[in-house]
């Protein structure tokens, strides 16, 4: 055998050809992934602070039920009443939890995708379309699990405890503490299951749409440079698409973290009273401001990601 031969038989590449077509640093899933969770937590940490005001008046909407209880009648009265109680700072209520949440998630979310591509990908560095799903799935379980769980519960409480009369939470620390001594660890991962549901699809679909149109666009040249308003252009797209895929996943999640959780038995209990007590309708409570805050959302933290990972991918070897 000829010392050709026996490289190409040796080669830790030869499995996946493309390794060798891009290079071994392209094609290390271990320092891709790492690429990812940095500009990924870097993303989260961005966007939440643009697009919060949006996500305070959804989750208000979600948790407001009908009869005496009722508060608010629509997205704008939500936001007059909150301002006009609290000042325009009001819409931040909550803030810090997503702020410390969202760093996490955000590099849990990327981290968990770029790995699982850069070991799905085919001999021309493409995914399949189930590969596409697969990898969003994947992702969006790692992050439910990692931060969103705890973060999105922390934050529920957070904005439930402002809608009492005497609210309890001082601040994040004391909140946090007040709800571990009362409810112990699993107070902060409430609703673990409808989060993974919600966050896997949420995931499957937007990385799904967001790379099958930036095939689209690029056709058969693979090496086409995606322009970044485009990319917010196809984030919101699947933004989009994730909000009338999985609202009523929202729904349930929301109601199983709220400070009244105790009242529902399981997941599916929750479910089953919302639309005993509510109707079907009730499952697409705060839809307005979600595809508002979702597809802005997307759309600014995939143009925010793909920047970085340029970045990343020329000062990075």
């Amino acid at each position: 055998m000829d010392r050709s031969a026996f490289a190409s038989l040796v080669s830790p590449y030869r499995r996946r050809p493309w390794m060798t077509e891009h290079g071994a640093a392209a094609a290390d899933s271990g320092q891709v992934g790492l690429k990812g969770i940095v500009a990924g937590g870097i993303t989260g940490g961005i966007e939440i602070c643009i697009t919060y005001p949006t996500e305070y008046v959804k989750t208000q909407l979600q948790l407001d039920e009908k009869g005496a209880a009722k508060k608010y009648n629509g997205i704008f009265d939500c936001v007059k009443k909150t301002v006009g109680e609290r000042g325009f700072l009001g819409l931040y209520r909550g803030l810090s939890v997503l702020v410390y949440g969202s760093i996490p998630k955000s590099a849990a979310r990327f981290g968990a995708f770029e790995f699982l591509k850069s070991n799905s990908v085919d001999s021309r560095g493409q995914l399949s379309n189930s590969g596409k799903l697969l990898c969003g799935l994947g992702a969006g379980v790692c992050e439910a699990i990692v931060a969103v769980t705890p973060m999105e519960t922390i934050k529920v409480k957070f904005i439930n405890d402002q809608r009492s009369a005497n609210p309890k939470f001082k601040g994040f620390a004391h909140g946090v503490g007040q709800i571990i001594k009362s409810e112990g660890i699993s107070g902060i991962y409430k609703g673990l299951t409808p989060t993974i549901l919600k966050q896997g699809s949420n995931q499957a679909i937007r990385f799904f749409v967001l790379e099958s149109l930036k095939d689209l666009y690029k056709g058969d040249d693979l090496t086409k440079p995606v322009p970044k308003l485009v990319v917010g252009v196809f984030g919101a797209i699947a933004g989009a698409a994730s909000v009338f895929g999985n609202t009523p996943l929202d729904v349930v999640k929301t109601r199983m973290q709220g400070l009244e959780a105790a009242k529902y038995k399981n997941t599916a209990h929750c479910a089953l009273e919302i639309l005993k007590n509510e109707g079907p309708a009730a499952f697409y409570k705060g839809t307005v401001p979600r595809l508002g805050r979702v597809c802005l959302d997307v759309a600014i933290t995939f143009m925010i990601y793909d920047s970085f990972m340029d970045l990343f991918n020329k000062v990075w070897v």
